[in-house]
C-alpha cells in the first residue's frame, strides 16, 4: 500500500516496540503456543493473532476467558515467560530491518522519541537491552503502567505528555492494529509497517501510512518534516 498525501510537521515520534522495532512476535507466539501445547491447549494462528497489540495481561486475560479450567492460568503464567527468555538468550533478540536507520534520523533532526509498548516495564528493559537498543531509547511507557490497554489511546497519550508535546504533534509507528488505533485515537498522525498480518481496509484508511518496511518510512518522515506533500 503506498503512503497517503499527508502533509504537515511533527515535533515528536512515538514507537511500539514488539514487532516495530524487535522482531518479538515470532518469540512470543512460539512461546505462548509452546506453553500452550505443554498443558493442553491449542493457541491457534487464528487465535493468537487477536492478542497481538494488546499487553501480557490483556492476553492472558483473554486465555483464560476461551479456554477456562481446562488451562491452568498460573501455571502458563510462568511457563511461557521461561520458555520465551530460554529462547531469546540462546538466539539473541534480533530487530526489525531499518531500525538503526530510523533512530539515526530522528536523532539526527532532534525529534523527540518515546517508545509505547504493551509489554511490562520488566520484559521491555530485557528486550531492549537484548537488542542493543537500551542507550537510544530511554524513555518508555509500557502496558502495566496505564490503566487501559491497546486500543485505548491511554500508553499513547502518556507517551505525549512524558515528552512535553501534544498527541496530535506526534507520529506514532504501530505493527498492529490494536495498535493504530490506540495511537489515532490519542490523535496522533500514524505509520503502520505490519507486521504478522496486513491490515484490515477499515484499519488501513485509519493510518496516515502503509508502508512494507521502516526504511519505507523515511522519505515520508522527511517530506512531512518539510511540509511537503508526498
Amino acid at each position: 500500500m503506498s503512503p497517503k498525501k499527508t502533509p504537515g510537521v511533527f515535533s515528536a515520534v512515538v514507537l511500539d516496540m514488539d514487532g516495530l522495532l524487535i522482531d518479538t512476535e515470532p518469540l512470543y507466539k512460539s512461546a505462548w503456543q509452546l506453553a500452550g501445547r505443554e498443558l493442553g491447549v491449542d493457541l491457534d494462528d487464528e487465535f493468537y493473532a487477536t492478542l497481538i497489540g494488546r499487553s501480557n495481561a490483556e492476553g492472558e486475560v483473554l486465555i483464560a476467558r476461551k479456554f477456562g479450567d481446562a488451562l491452568p492460568l498460573d501455571v502458563f503464567r510462568a511457563r511461557w515467560p521461561a520458555l520465551w527468555e530460554a529462547r531469546v538468550r540462546d538466539e539473541g533478540m534480533p530487530t526489525k530491518p531499518g531500525v538503526a536507520e530510523l533512530i539515526d534520523f530522528l536523532e539526527a533532526h532532534r525529534l523527540p522519541v518515546a517508545v509505547a509498548t504493551s509489554s511490562d516495564r520488566a520484559f521491555t528493559a530485557f528486550s531492549l537491552t537484548a537488542a542493543k537498543l537500551s542507550d537510544r531509547l530511554s524513555l518508555c511507557v509500557t502496558g502495566d503502567e496505564i490503566a487501559r490497554g491497546k486500543p485505548a489511546p491511554d500508553i499513547y497519550l502518556e507517551a505525549a505528555r512524558r515528552l512535553g508535546v501534544d498527541a496530535r504533534a506526534c507520529v506514532a509507528f504501530e505493527d498492529s492494529e490494536n495498535g493504530v488505533l490506540a495511537a489515532s485515537r490519542a490523535g496522533m498522525r500514524v505509520i503502520m509497517v505490519p507486521d504478522l498480518r496486513q491490515p484490515s481496509t477499515a484499519i488501513a484508511a485509519v493510518a496516515a501510512a502503509v508502508v512494507p518496511t521502516l526504511h519505507a518510512a523515511l522519505p515520508l518522515l522527511a517530506a512531512w518534516l518539510a511540509d511537503t506533500p508526498t
